[in-house]
């Protein structure tokens, strides 16, 4: 973030019912409040600001991600044009040291500090586009309907070895239901086709990222969801990282040489749909389907193979992106 003189620095804990606020102004003092999450609450929020002469201009707001519980006041502030940071609860946490104690008032209170000690350092909230929104809550029905799906067909599958005519009982009584299930889940999907069709950006940005072999529809979605178009980093390892595809060194002085392994911090749905990627790419990109076979014949782990897959899969869809070119595959 560029270098600015905010004369307030304001941390923002939500809650389901309620958001608690803490106000720390130049002279380090400290004020507390509490507002319901609502329209009314937010409302008044931004009449106490501006009955104590603070302007959104001039002040910096930090909030953690709350999903859903957040998207009300995200979006009063974004229209108001306030100036807000949304950052991960445990880099907050961890930034600040070792604390004692946990309420709502004293988080706010944390979210404060952390914002007025590493406000150089912070990337001010970018909105998401609405069209990513409502993709992203059709993707999140979808896979609700497609676990429910699996979820009733796994009862009867598994008294077929045992039980073959419950199992028989049980199919015929769930048929009905899994055939809504299949229909609900087509239907959504057409939803969403019909959404990317409808945005030339959204459009384009699926298409490169579809061309690259391995990476289905769904991957380039979430991609592109989870990245706001491929904004929110700075370059493919950062983006792998997140990702949770990129293995870091464990190893201190002459005792401690663990092999390097990938952070359990990561986005593990799109962890998931680059796994998932990879095998795909193993059988049907040549070059990768060597280099599976060559490394494994070295004697290389075959997870950590198909982890460099991951990693490869990530650096080809942000050269796609960032070309504006798609994929062209390379024999092997």
């Amino acid at each position: 973030m560029k270098k600015q003189n905010f004369s307030h620095f304001i941390g923002v804990d939500i809650a389901k019912l309620s958001f608690d606020v803490a106000i720390i102004n130049n002279l380090d003092k400290i004020d507390s409040y509490v507002f319901d999450n609502t329209k009314k609450g937010i409302k008044a929020f931004l009449r106490l600001l501006k009955n104590q002469n603070i302007d959104l201009c001039d002040c910096l707001i930090c909030m953690e991600h709350t999903g859903i519980y957040g998207k009300l006041i995200i979006t009063s502030l974004v229209d108001n044009k306030a100036n807000i940071c949304v950052e991960m609860s445990l880099k907050i946490m961890r930034s600040l040291g070792i604390q004692r104690g946990k309420n709502d008032k004293i988080d706010a209170i944390r979210i404060a500090k952390y914002v007025a000690k590493n406000y150089l350092e912070l990337e001010l909230y970018q909105p998401v586009p609405e069209i990513l929104d409502q993709i992203k809550t059709l993707i999140t029905i979808r896979e609700r309907l497609v676990k429910s799906r699996a979820d009733l067909t796994k009862y009867p599958n598994e008294l077929e070895h045992f039980a073959p005519n419950l199992s028989k009982l049980a199919k015929k009584n769930i048929k009905k239901s899994v055939k809504t299930f299949t229909e609900e889940i087509k239907r959504i999907e057409e939803q969403i086709h019909k959404l990317i069709l409808s945005d030339d950006r959204l459009h384009k940005t699926i298409d490169l990222a579809s061309s690259v072999t391995g990476i289905g529809v769904f991957t380039a979605l979430y991609l592109t969801i989870y990245t706001n178009f491929f904004t929110r980093y700075s370059n493919p390892k950062q983006l792998a990282c997140y990702c949770g595809v990129v293995p870091f060194e464990h190893s201190s002085g002459t005792s401690i040489h663990k092999r390097a392994r990938v952070h359990h911090m990561a986005n593990k749905t799109l962890k998931k749909q680059l796994h998932l990627c990879a095998l795909a790419a193993m059988t049907y990109d040549p070059q990768l389907k060597a280099y599976y076979t060559r490394k494994v014949e070295e004697g290389k782990s075959k997870m950590l193979v198909i982890n460099n897959i991951r990693n490869k899969l990530v650096h080809r869809v942000c050269a796609v992106i960032k070309r504006q070119q798609p994929y062209k595959k390379v024999a092997a």
